[in-house]
């Protein structure tokens, strides 16, 4: 009897600890085209809700924020027929994401839907969407160089594994070409190629020319075109990241090519304004600024047997202005930066580096005091040139009057011819060490 009582007791205690079932739904009460609002149910910032619309389907939305209670969502397509009182019901929590092997030689969206034709076998591992934060005392110090297969890059701005770098251009001077030539010509174990605001037709030709290669089986691609929600595109680049990160905690040495941070950081823009916040220079909230470093800090080097992010990341200079408030906030948190030249273009030097103002602040920690010398000699050879050039083309230098400029003069053709690569040109890192040697050695 005493039995029966206690076991009577326990089960009544457990009844009542247990949760009672949360209501993970509620009905549209505003709609304005870009936001809508519902009644408050448990959901974080992120998570992925699903939208009744006039026609019977479904639209799915993201929570991005609060109001008297009421949760306010941004529809991933929007336009939709949607009507006050319509079901708006929770269908993810938007923490995590599915990741895993067979992700390689793949092209998906920013929900992680193929966009190659066929359907991807079952992810089994899970990692956050928004990336795990590391301690910065225990990551791993930058210690090797990454062959880029570029000769310019490899022997005057020497990247190293576990680097974050930008490369700053305005537009139509070959910045998509340059990232198509390294996604082809790198020695990092895996590629995560992250397509974000970009035109459709560029998005198409250049998983055409990168997955045709044999880069395919250690290349995934994350493409979100420049007519999609400002909320997938955002949420594409956080996916790339994540499956970056995923790769870089199973200890591959990871190439991440992030095309481009401006659109990320114009969709952030689009955002905020929508949700009240008061825009700040040329128009950009503060939540801008914070999503940059949040971003680009989740790249690089790991922690113990973790491998490493080498991240490229493309700034779009709108008008050609290296001042522009996204450049700015990229170049003082980046490890460095390339910057294309819309001059050299006009030469006719493809790819386009801006060797005097680009630089990479690694570089002195991963190469050799010869390689360092040398191609500080050869930035400051194109560098003289260059400031002398129209006064050369005018016939107003006499040669004799500067033994360096003179150098240089001499020099250019064979300065021009190193900086010089084709697409279907490969350049290792120890021939663009040796081929920059002979350049200086006349």
């Amino acid at each position: 009897m005493t039995t029966t009582i206690t076991q009577n007791l326990i089960e009544n205690v457990e009844v009542s600890l247990k949760p009672t079932n949360l209501i993970l739904s509620g009905k549209v009460s505003r709609y304005d085209g870009n936001l809508l609002e519902c009644d408050g149910f448990p959901a974080n910032i992120g998570a992925i809700c699903e939208v009744e619309t006039d026609q019977g389907t479904k639209e799915k939305a993201e929570v991005v924020g609060f109001n008297n209670g009421n949760n306010c969502l941004s529809l991933f397509q929007p336009g939709a027929q949607i009507k006050s009182g319509l079901t708006v019901s929770l269908k993810d929590d938007g923490y995590s994401i599915p990741v895993g092997l067979n992700l390689l030689g793949r092209v998906i969206d920013a929900l992680g839907k193929p966009l190659d034709g066929d359907h991807i076998p079952l992810l089994r591992d899970t990692w956050p969407l928004n990336g795990v934060q590391l301690n910065p005392l225990l990551r791993k110090p930058v210690t090797d160089p990454l062959d880029v297969g570029i000769r310019g890059i490899n022997g005057l701005l020497t990247v190293g594994q576990g680097q974050r770098i930008g490369i700053i251009a305005g537009s139509g001077v070959g910045k998509s070409v340059l990232l198509g030539m390294m996604s082809k010509n790198t020695n990092a174990d895996v590629i995560v190629v992250g397509l974000i605001g970009e035109r459709g037709r560029e998005v198409g030709k250049f998983v055409n020319d990168i997955l045709t290669s044999e880069a395919k089986s250690r290349t995934v691609v994350v493409a979100v075109p420049a007519d999609r929600s400002p909320l997938l595109r955002i949420r594409g680049a956080n996916r790339a990241t994540a499956i970056a990160e995923f790769f870089r905690d199973r200890g591959k040495n990871v190439l991440l090519i992030m095309d481009s941070l401006t659109r990320v950081a114009h969709a952030r823009r689009e955002i905020g304004l929508a949700l009240g916040e008061q825009p700040t220079a040329k128009g950009y909230p503060p939540s801008v600024v914070s999503l940059i470093p949040k971003l680009v800090e989740r790249s690089g080097t790991g922690i113990g047997t973790q491998g490493s992010i080498t991240a490229f990341y493309t700034i779009l200079a709108d008008g050609d202005d290296n001042n522009d408030p996204v450049v700015d906030t990229a170049r003082a948190i980046l490890d460095g930066h390339i910057l294309l030249s819309r001059e050299q273009t006009q030469l006719g030097i493809y790819p386009a580096l801006d060797i005097p103002n680009s630089i990479s602040r690694v570089m002195t920690e991963i190469t050799s005091i010869e390689h360092q010398e040398t191609a500080n000699k050869f930035r400051r050879l194109v560098s003289l040139y260059l400031e002398n050039r129209d006064l050369i083309l005018m016939g107003g230098y006499s040669a004799g009057q500067d033994p360096e400029l003179d150098e240089a003069v001499n020099l250019w053709p064979a300065l021009v011819s190193y900086l010089q690569q084709t697409q279907d040109i490969k350049a290792d890192f120890e021939s663009s060490k040796d081929d920059l040697e002979k350049v200086l050695s006349g």
